[in-house]
């Protein structure tokens, strides 16, 4: 399935999401972050029991696209935008810019290849977004600040080093050695990875900005729940509502 230049499948009971505009750079658009939410709803709700995101081409993404730049990109993190409560890993062949790095840090394991480096050039460039700085609860706040403030590369072997990155391997295999610790995670129970990814989660450190999307995201779960509307209906007919918990 295809949707905003992401595309998705199913194997083994492991879902794969793929970052999918290699012409430029898989540089992210609005209607790709939109589709990439959609991906991570459409595995959360379905049978699938793991997700591994990946990208095609030389590069895993090369940040946001300045000519559409998506205003909203936190509605596509993984446990912000959409709480999913399954594990995610993230499989990285080349350059992970901007936004990028943000994405990778949301996701609960990361694969890179050797050529793999991890760029975040806002300061540079004169723009920045806010979820960035949440990455300092899951690398030493010092290696956080230099990536943040010189814009300069961090090598995979360093991202492996401070913890961003779970695993190495040689240019071409990341996915496979993705696939492979997926398959491990299939096998397992579903209840005990959610309650540990969970409860994991919950012993991080959360910047302003993590918080305030987490409970936007919470507001509007239940302002498009059907409560609300039962709730806006029984206003309007002057009658008592008739909740249902959905």
């Amino acid at each position: 399935m295809s949707e905003g230049s992401i595309d998705t499948r199913s194997q083994d009971g492991i879902t794969v999401i793929t970052l999918n505009r290699p012409t430029k750079r898989n540089a992210m658009t609005a209607a790709m972050c939109a589709g990439l939410r959609t991906a991570f709803e459409n595995f959360r709700d379905g049978s699938d029991r793991v997700a591994v995101l990946t990208a095609a081409g030389d590069i895993f993404t090369a940040g946001a696209d300045l000519t559409s730049p998506p205003s909203q990109f936190w509605k596509a993190l993984p446990d912000v935008g959409v709480d999913i409560g399954k594990p995610v890993i993230a499989a990285l062949n080349g350059p992970c810019i901007g936004l990028g790095v943000a994405i990778v840090a949301f996701c609960d394991l990361c694969v890179a290849s050797s050529n793999s480096r991890f760029v975040y050039p806002e300061a540079r460039v004169g723009v920045a977004a806010g979820l960035i700085s949440s990455i300092t609860a899951r690398i030493p706040h010092k290696v956080a600040l230099e990536l943040m403030l010189l814009g300069e590369p961090l090598s995979a072997q360093r991202a492996y080093e401070v913890g961003l990155v779970n695993r190495v391997t040689e240019p071409g295999a990341e996915l496979a050695e993705a696939l492979r610790m997926a398959a491990v995670l299939a096998q397992s129970a579903p209840l005990v990875l959610g309650l540990l990814k969970k409860m994991v989660r919950e012993t991080l450190p959360r910047s302003p900005i993590e918080a305030m999307y987490l409970a936007q995201a919470d507001a509007e779960r239940v302002l498009h729940s059907q409560d609300a509307k039962e709730g806006l209906a029984a206003f309007r007919e002057k009658r008592a509502p008739r909740f249902t918990g959905h």
